[in-house]
């Protein structure tokens, strides 16, 4: 479980979050929802340690994340798995090397221990046999695919994924969804997820927390969400799902 109280960030030109407080449960996928710009990707990069809050605090389980060490913190982030936007793949390297990466950065393994560590996370994301591909002979799903093979491979007590649908077509996108929300049930992961798709929202939202111009403004699940009477979420909601079809040309 991680827990924010009172964060508040402000960069010299804006103020981006205001007095924010939530708690993202264990074995759930927790989501930060809101309009481009409403401060959810600084609230996850804040949750994450890649930004420094300027006020409130911030909890992995019982640790206080702001007053560890910097050594303290390099060796909790060895508990994240992240997920970034466009899976961010290095290109010169192949699929194995990729998911490789975070063990060689973090463990002592043998260069046959991690190959096989690769190939049990590989296997789990349905990627079997790609082990010498290279980024640029992949989709764009399996590519995402890739990129949660490398989250896990650590073994993560907490996955962030930042827009994992991004740039996928509406059948990807709900596979990926899918393989997030499997992950977080089958290695009780506390799994945090930002995003602006109504589908995912829909479909894997057990937690949401709606961000609207740097406050949280509403906090629910997905089967409350289309009850609720907030005029703010109500039209994200709405914008959302219009955006959705005209993109994919269904309005």
């Amino acid at each position: 479980m991680i827990r924010v109280e009172n964060v508040s960030k402000a960069f010299p030109d804006k103020v981006v979050l205001r007095n924010i407080s939530a708690r993202f449960e264990n074995g759930m996928t927790n989501l930060i929802i809101g309009q481009s710009g409403s401060g959810k990707t600084v609230l996850m990069k804040s949750i994450v340690g890649l930004h420094e809050v300027d006020e409130g605090d911030i909890f992995y389980g019982d640790i206080h994340f702001n007053e560890l060490s910097f050594r303290d913190k390099k060796s909790l982030r060895q508990k994240v798995g992240m997920l970034f936007q466009g899976a961010a793949l290095f290109d010169f390297a192949s699929v194995e090397e990729n998911v490789m990466y975070p063990l060689d950065m973090f463990t002592n393994m043998t260069k046959d221990e991690k190959r096989e560590r690769a190939n049990i996370c590989l296997k789990r994301v349905d990627m079997v046999n790609t082990n010498n591909l290279f980024p640029s002979e992949l989709s764009g799903g399996m590519k995402k695919r890739v990129a949660i093979a490398r989250a896990i491979a650590l073994n993560p007590r907490y996955l962030f994924c930042d827009e994992p649908n991004s740039g996928l077509d509406p059948k990807t996108s709900i596979l990926i969804d899918n393989l997030i929300k499997e992950i977080t049930q089958e290695f009780c992961i506390t799994t945090i997820v930002n995003t602006h798709d109504m589908n995912s929202v829909m479909g894997i939202g057990d937690k949401i927390i709606f961000i609207h111009q740097g406050e949280k403004w509403w906090e629910g699940s997905k089967d409350e969400i289309l009850q609720s009477d907030n005029q703010q979420l109500n039209d994200f909601v709405f914008a959302s799902k219009l955006a959705k079809r005209i993109r994919f040309g269904t309005e």
